[in-house]
């Protein structure tokens, strides 16, 4: 297998960018929110079981609450791309590691030290400028506070995924394969989101080939090929770089749509976002100083 650090360390940068195309895809096509979710998934478990060998072994029954905590992560978070910003998206999602921190101790008794205070109110600060001032609606962004409550439960959801991979992992012995987790957690996204699908599709035009399009570029390679990509470097990469890396998706996400889609985040979202990132960078580093130490 090539461990070469420059290979690993672009292929993160590949999984990145590929990552932070959601949105400005999602945006893009005329399907419902509900179309989208339920066939990008089922379009992406069909890459993931076919590309990875990995997401076709190690199944077992105690990844169902977190494939299904995983599939609702999906499902918000591409409802919440339809009616908020895409800047408003992500940076809501990514306020999952401040859940994962003040869940840890209850759901898997994980110590919380002095230190994390200061994260904790970091990101609760920048959490809160999203709700600073009233954002307008726009074309591509109908509903902002919907979308944002929807990307703030994304976040939430999402934060339940990452603690139940620890949960899976925990005494050194991984009861469940992350890749299989994950493929699950489409199918399961697939067969949830597909009433509403096939009751959207009664009312509307039939999907034309450009919609087809998008959604075989987020099955297949915003989700499929950016796990590939993932699976092969991430083994090879510290995690603080790794977090560092995929930081870049989170960055890049509201550019693409910007240069799309025209679609302008507010100022404190931009600001709330900034903050999110940088503390959870910050926060990445202290607890790998932490752990080497």
């Amino acid at each position: 297998m090539d461990t070469s650090p420059l290979r690993n360390r672009l292929l993160l940068v590949l999984t990145a960018v590929l990552f932070s195309t959601g949105g400005v895809a999602i945006k893009a096509a005329s399907l419902s929110g509900w179309q989208i979710a339920s066939f990008r998934s089922a379009v992406a478990a069909a890459a993931l079981l076919l590309f990875l060998p990995e997401a076709r072994r190690g199944w077992a029954w105690r990844m169902v609450p977190v494939s299904a905590a995983y599939a609702a992560t999906l499902i918000a978070f591409v409802l919440a791309n339809r009616l908020t910003t895409a800047a408003n998206a992500i940076f809501l999602q990514s306020t999952a590691p401040l859940y994962v921190l003040l869940l840890g101790p209850w759901l898997l008794r994980e110590k919380v030290h002095r230190s994390d205070a200061v994260y904790i109110v970091a990101i609760a600060g920048g959490l809160a400028l999203f709700f600073v001032g009233r954002e307008p609606a726009v074309r591509t962004a109908p509903s902002p506070a919907e979308g944002n409550l929807l990307a703030l439960v994304s976040g939430v959801f999402y934060a339940g995924t990452l603690l139940g991979l620890r949960w899976l992992g925990r005494g050194g012995q991984m009861r469940g394969s992350p890749l299989a987790t994950v493929a699950l957690g489409n199918i399961l996204a697939f067969l949830a989101a597909l009433p509403m699908a096939a009751a959207a599709s009664a009312s509307r035009p039939a999907p034309g080939l450009a919609d087809a399009a998008v959604i075989l570029y987020l099955g297949v390679a915003q989700i499929g090929l950016s796990y590939v990509c993932l699976t092969r470097a991430i083994r090879h990469v510290t995690a603080f770089e790794a977090t560092a890396i995929l930081l870049i998706e989170p960055a890049l996400n509201p550019i693409w749509v910007w240069l799309v889609h025209g679609e302008k985040p507010g100022v404190w979202a931009l600001s709330g976002g900034a903050l999110i990132l940088s503390a959870t960078l910050l926060n990445t580093w202290k607890q790998t100083a932490r752990a080497s130490s």
